[in-house]
């Protein structure tokens, strides 16, 4: 009967083990075999060293009493494991002393030597390493690395972007392509987007652009109208480009701001035809104000600007005119904030002023900064200041004043007091853009040297840096170098022969003979204001433009003579001018004797430019006779 109730049991609550009497254990046998086994590891360890003399008392052990049926360590642990195989143990577990793998350390040890390890991760900084990758010879302004680690992209002021693998480069450091973005406009910022799929460029112009991950171009955002004062009105940026970056949730959606006062969003998928959003930025009387630099926040509910009067501007992502959160002097008025950054929890936000600040806010009291941190030399309008990816630390860089022989320097700010935790030197110029990726654990800094370099920690980095470190240059191997030799034959068939490599030093000498190929350059004008259709000087008013496009160049280089002789069969072929215009005023002689009259008559019509003058009744002067 029991054993029925026990499996309709097990069937209602799905396990079994119901009805079965538990298991008794005598923590008393088990302590004291414990200590039996202790007693024999000390005796064993004395016999290694009998030069110490220590007295091991044997006390005696009670007997234990026969009434309750008890185990022992090992048959307990015996018994437990086949209960375990057999999922049918019921009762208390074994103490922690008696499993496998116990190392005798409590629990107290085990806090502190956690608490040690959280604080050297804490303040831990990838720095032990580094490698330099070479822009090129002005400041490094734009730097972006993309969400796995795999690819950097570096911009730059000499108007040049240049893209960075990994895992393709060996350590000669080079960089698989360059490219000219935006011509004539350095770089201010670039950014990957959240999938990596797609680069956002934001250049010293009005017009923002976006690339895919290897470097072409998808689209171009649309110029606004310059003659409209309302920018609610107009399509996109009036004015040069501060800064951008991409939607953290939303694919294909970024953010730019403009010296035109306003901040406006975008999305891919409408090629830039329009903008999808126009927020406006105006002082504290109502005027237009600059924004300097933008992002959202982590969660993307809130964008967030710093503008030039020194107020810090936040909106709902839903809200287009009124701000969420406003503060008025945050930093010197006139100065550009060169970064605003959310933290990860999206509490603070850091910025970076250009009054050689750095402020840390809280949103749930945001009149006034909970810390600052001073003396801290920023020339550059896009000076980074970042989190790191713990959010316990605050990066940001030091820019170099001229003629004062200081060394650009990292800075190591801790987020609570913004006191100074650590100051690394890292060039003999100016720090301006910085990157604490958290997958790569890597530190990537832009310097005013045209310089980058990646700090990292052979253990606690990852990839990154480490891929192509390790990679040797490939050396060129000459046996695969072929040479063909010129063999020449010149008795051999056409057929076989082969044709001899033509020498363009003859065809330059010809070329030299001909006037037209060879045309010698104009020579510089002597007159202040110009001749011959020719302007000395055009400067940058509508006027000089129209005169240099429209004034033609009416001087002939070529030789006069054959410059008329140039129209001779036209004049033959169509007697259209010439023939046409003397056809009737053509003079004729005056005084002629007999013979010159009859040799008139046979010739009667003269040629004039090849045309025959048409007969005409002689005068009645000219049949006059003279006596």
């Amino acid at each position: 009967m029991a054993d029925s109730d026990g499996d309709e049991m097990q069937k209602l609550m799905g396990f079994g083990g119901f009805g079965k009497q538990a298991r008794k254990f005598d923590l008393q046998a088990i302590f004291e075999e414990t200590r039996r086994n202790a007693q024999k590891r000390s005796r064993k360890n004395l016999q290694t060293e009998p030069e110490k003399d220590v007295n091991i008392t044997n006390e005696v052990i009670p007997p234990v009493a026969e009434s309750t049926p008890t185990l022992s360590a090992s048959e307990a642990e015996k018994s437990a494991g086949e209960d375990n195989d057999d999922d049918d143990v019921i009762g208390p577990p074994l103490p922690p002393s008696m499993l496998p793998g116990y190392t005798g350390e409590s629990k107290d040890d085990e806090d502190d030597s956690e608490s040690e390890e959280e604080e050297d991760d804490r303040t831990f900084i990838p720095a032990t390493h580094e490698i330099t990758l070479n822009h090129g010879a002005k400041p490094v302004s734009a730097l972006a690395l993309d969400p796995s680690g795999a690819r950097l992209i570096t911009g730059s002021y000499d108007f040049e972007m240049r893209l960075w693998d990994f895992a393709g480069m060996d350590n000669a450091l080079q960089s698989f392509r360059h490219l000219t973005p935006c011509e004539c406009h350095h770089m201010m910022n670039v950014q990957y987007s959240s999938t990596g799929e797609n680069v956002l460029v934001v250049s010293a112009n009005s017009q923002a652009k976006v690339f895919d991950r290897d470097g072409h171009e998808i689209l171009e955002c649309i110029k606004g109208d310059q003659y409209l004062r309302d920018m609610y009105n107009t399509t996109g940026h009036t004015a040069m480009l501060t800064g951008g970056c991409w939607h953290p949730k939303v694919k294909g959606e970024f953010m730019t701001c403009s010296q035109d006062g306003t901040v406006r969003t975008w999305e891919v998928r409408g090629e830039g035809k329009k903008c999808k959003t126009v927020r406006k930025c105006k002082d504290k009387s109502g005027r237009r104000a600059q924004p300097t630099s933008c992002c959202y926040s982590r969660d993307g509910k809130l964008l967030a600007t710093a503008c030039n009067d020194g107020s810090i501007m936040l909106w709902a992502e839903k809200m287009k005119v009124h701000t969420t959160h406003l503060v008025r002097g945050a930093h010197t008025h006139g100065s550009d904030t060169s970064s605003i950054t959310f933290s990860h929890d999206n509490l603070n936000i850091c910025t970076r002023g250009g009054d050689d600040t750095v402020k840390l806010w809280d949103l749930r009291k945001f009149k006034h900064p909970i810390a600052t941190a001073s003396d801290l030399d920023n020339i550059f309008p896009m000076t980074d200041c970042v989190f790191s990816p713990n959010d316990k630390l605050l990066v940001t860089g030091i820019s170099v004043r001229k003629d004062e022989g200081q060394q650009g320097k990292l800075v190591f700010l801790d987020r609570t007091d913004l006191e100074v935790v650590n100051e690394l030197p890292v060039c003999q110029s100016s720090v301006i853009r910085c990157i604490w990726h958290p997958k790569l654990n890597q530190i990537i800094v832009g310097s005013a040297d045209g310089n980058v370099k990646v700090l990292y920690d052979p253990d606690r980095s990852a990839r990154g840096a480490k891929l192509c470190v390790v990679k040797k240059r490939r050396k060129q191997n000459h046996a695969e170098v072929f040479i063909r030799h010129k063999i020449i034959t010149p008795y051999s068939l056409p057929m076989y022969r082969e044709d001899r490599e033509r020498s363009t030093k003859k065809q330059m000498e010809k070329d030299r003979k001909d006037h037209v190929k060879s045309r010698r350059p104009q020579p510089p004008l002597a007159t202040r204001g110009g001749a011959g259709g020719r302007l000395q000087a055009h400067g940058s008013t509508l006027a000089s433009f129209i005169m240099k496009n429209i004034a033609k160049d009416t001087a002939d280089d070529a030789n006069a003579r054959e410059a008329i002789l140039r129209h001779a069969d036209d004049a033959v072929a169509k007697p259209k001018w010439i023939s046409h215009a003397y056809a009737k005023t053509q003079p004729n002689t005056i005084f002629n004797t007999g013979e010159s009259d009859e040799s008139e008559d046979e010739n009667s019509h003269v040629i004039v430019g090849g045309n025959k003058k048409p007969e005409e009744e002689e005068p009645a002067w000219k049949k006059a006779k003279f006596t």
